[in-house]
């Protein structure tokens, strides 16, 4: 036998040479539902894997399943990443990856299932709250910092779900079907950038379609992107259930089949080498990348390691202090006072009973948890503070009117009444989609109720998804939304409403009107299994801000108890990058964070482009008066467009715009830098339109030299470039002039034009 402490001394190509391919086979597909395959005798241990992303699901024993039905050992459960996004700060996401390394080694977990990084393209995606943002460049960030710290501690990340998991509606076969710009630019930067900057330990393929071909066995996808153009040289796992065809997973490059298949992919993969259908190189490869994995896992684990459970909660209620967004505060009503002598009414059974976290495989047993009421009461000592649930949680059961009805009573003989909604966890979870943006009619007919008898409420939100404000948001002066805020949730949320913390986070999803206005609604969920991205690039804020739409809150946005200026922009470029430095002041009375945004747009752009895109963003804490300069590094390369022509990504030799704010729409600074283009332009042939022969750098000169040849032959002479009939032959194609009997042009000269272009592109 051979001591996995000194497996190293045998490559792990030496290991998988020596076995048969059923072993190999075996290695490939999990032994059970939570662990892959040992060979203890070949130095290869077992790796354990578990649920994450926002904590630790460990499950034991034969109760092990991925979908949040059965129970889990207790673990911090963090805000999920639809908070944690909202904090825009990747130094606080690495220390949340950080913390749970400590927990998954204490608790022998090799790697841990997560981040989610997937676009939020629609609103009613009912796994949203395990996302980050609808934006791939927020998404990116914080996904590399939250892998970085993880891994840093020795603990694999797997970055979910490859690619464009984006509904669950049909999530086990839909087609994403998406054009090759949007695919590009959209839907699969967050990945590149963990992948290339983070180097995660393993990556997960999605359940769905990508254009036609399931994930677990597209290998346009697995390997000729991941592996062929990002470098990646980690393991591909499946999700859980993922693999339809073993044989053809393997061939495409998907590395480990989970759960366990009870012996079927080993079985299938032996049939396929056998048949001459796969090559038993595949299996090898795929086989060593998982002994390499063992290997690194069982280097890394640490037995008998702890961790501090109070620390970890401390940070869960850092976190969610953090990633609450204060939408609005009319008048200053919030902060509260602490030490004043007052009535405070908490209205709503969600400040009794949290909600906290989202339903499904992400689901964590808590180390404790705390609850608003009981912490409101606990920050106001001289205050008298009453309660009413309001409503029921998930359930029909009980005289919703009786329990409106004291909340009425109790809200009247407050002097604030603080009104906790939310949507019910019926509403949104991994399996199924949302319906619609509602909160619960007996939500909304309350928060009349309430505000009918004491107009000054405070709302405080619990949802995992954006839900409508418009129709009645301007019934409140101040709504406080918590998104899911963790098991520190109900302590954070007292914190923020007495002004011991001030809030800090910025929406990292747009906030429409309606439903209606969301960019998704026409082509969502799809049919016949599949689901066309018609919108193309505009997702989210790109899609409002292109269209001048209105919304409830935009992308960006974020209150706080004191006010921030922008002064001084500069922006100096080298080779690689733009420096982008903007001075930003507390110009109010309480110290707190504010979050820079750089966006860029390219106007004059010849393909499609959204009018502002994030291009890099800096949370900076400040005192009350101080200034600091705050830098933003824009990479280059984040200015380029996929070009479809040229099959690569293309920097435009334009000038560039640059804007600064707090907001997409709220923009502080802007100004304007000329960039250098890279040189590519498609080269034309006979069924290239005039136009885009005059755009080419040679083809251009020579068809005007062809055209000035044969100018006075032509009654009259050719149309003046500002006539409407030099419009109208812009769209003819080249091959077209050889027939026109009024331009002197044949057959032979086409070919002449079209041979000098291909000369010129040979060098």
């Amino acid at each position: 036998m051979t001591d996995p402490a000194h497996a190293s001394e045998t490559s792990a190509q030496e290991t998988v040479a020596r076995l048969g391919l059923g072993e190999k086979a075996a290695l490939t597909t999990g032994a059970d539902w939570w662990h892959t395959a040992a060979r203890p005798e070949a130095g290869v241990p077992a790796v354990r894997l578990s649920d994450g992303p926002h904590g630790l699901r460990l499950q034991d024993g034969a109760d092990g399943d991925h979908l949040g039905i059965n129970g889990s050992a207790p673990a911090t459960c963090f805000p999920p990443a639809v908070t944690l996004a909202c904090t825009w700060d990747s130094e606080l996401a690495g220390r949340v990856g950080d913390a749970l390394a400590r927990e998954c080694l204490a608790h022998g977990v090799h790697v841990l299932l997560g981040p989610g990084i997937n676009i939020k393209r629609s609103p009613l995606c009912g796994r949203n709250f395990e996302y980050f943002s609808e934006d791939p460049l927020l998404s990116g960030v914080l996904g590399t910092a939250w892998v970085r710290g993880l891994q840093a501690r020795g603990v694999g990340a797997s970055v979910k779900h490859f690619a464009a998991n984006n509904q669950e509606t049909g999530r086990m076969t839909v087609s994403a079907d998406i054009d090759a710009r949007t695919l590009r630019e959209v839907y699969l930067p967050a990945f590149r950038r963990v992948v290339t900057e983070a180097r995660p330990w393993t990556v997960m393929c999605a359940y769905n379609r990508v254009n036609g071909v399931h994930a677990s066995q597209n290998p346009w996808l697995l390997t000729d992107v991941l592996r062929g153009e990002w470098g990646y040289e980690g393991l591909v796992v499946s999700d859980w259930g993922a693999v339809l065809d073993r044989a053809a997973a393997l061939a495409a490059g998907l590395d480990l089949e989970m759960p366990s298949s009870s012996g079927t992919g080993p079985a299938r993969v032996v049939a396929a080498v056998g048949s001459g259908e796969l090559d038993e190189k595949d299996v090898d490869r795929s086989a060593v990348r998982v002994v390499e994995l063992a290997r690194k896992a069982a280097a890394h684990a640490r037995p008998g390691a702890a961790f501090d459970p109070d620390a970890h909660h401390d940070l869960a209620r850092e976190v969610a202090a953090r990633g609450a967004v204060l939408l609005r505060n009319k008048d200053g009503v919030l902060p509260l006072d602490p030490a004043a002598v007052q009535r405070i009414a908490v209205v709503g059974e969600f400040a009794r009973t949290p909600r906290y976290q989202g339903e499904g495989s992400s689901r964590v047993t808590p180390t404790r948890l705390d609850d608003a009421l009981g912490a409101i009461t606990r920050s106001a000592p001289a205050a008298q503070v009453s309660f009413a649930p309001g409503f029921p949680v998930d359930t029909p059961d009980g005289d919703v009117a009786a329990l409106r009805e004291e909340a009425v009573r109790v809200a009247a003989a407050a002097d604030v009444t603080v009104l906790f909604l939310g949507l019910p966890p019926s509403y949104e979870s991994e399996g199924f989609d949302r319906e619609h943006l509602e909160l619960p009619s007996s939500q909304t007919e309350l928060l009349e109720a309430v505000t009918a008898v004491n107009p000054r409420t405070i709302v405080v939100l619990a949802n995992g998804g954006v839900v409508r404000l418009s129709g009645w948001i301007d019934l409140v002066p101040a709504v406080l939304e918590g998104w899911l805020l963790g098991q520190a949730g109900g302590s954070a949320t007292a914190d923020l409403l007495f002004g011991r913390a001030n809030p800090s986070g910025r929406l990292a999803e747009t906030i429409p009107l309606r439903l209606a206005d969301t960019p998704a609604h026409l082509g969502w969920p799809g049919e016949n299994g599949h689901a066309a991205y018609g919108e193309g690039l505009f997702v989210g804020y790109r899609s409002y801000d292109a269209r001048e739409a209105e919304v409830s809150f935009p992308f960006g946005h974020g209150l706080s108890y004191t006010t921030f200026a922008y002064t001084d922009l500069r922006v100096s470029c080298d080779g690689t990058g733009f420096d982008v430095t903007v001075t930003v002041t507390n110009t109010g009375e309480r110290a707190g964070h504010e979050v820079v945004q750089v966006y860029t747009s390219a106007p004059g752009s010849r393909v499609t482009r959204p009018v502002r895109e994030l291009r890099g963003f800096a949370a900076v804490r400040l005192e009350p008066g101080e200034s600091r300069p705050t830098t933003v590094r824009v990479a280059r390369s984040d200015l380029a467009h996929f070009d479809t022509a040229a099959g690569a990504w293309l920097v435009e030799g334009l000038d560039h715009r640059f804007d600064v704010g707090a907001s997409s729409r709220d923009i502080r600074l802007t100004t304007t830098v000329a960039v250098e283009g890279d040189p590519f332009a498609p080269e034309p042939g006979p069924d290239s339109t005039l136009a885009e022969w005059f755009a080419h750098p040679v083809g251009g000169p020579a068809l005007a030299e062809l055209l000035r040849s044969v100018q006075e032959s032509v009654p009259g002479g050719l149309p003046q470039e500002d006539s409407p009939w030099h419009r109208m032959m812009a769209g003819l194609r080249l091959g077209q002039l050889a027939g026109l009997p009024i331009v002197p042009v044949g057959p032979d000269d086409v070919r002449e034009l079209v041979e000098k272009v291909r000369r010129a592109a040979r060098g």
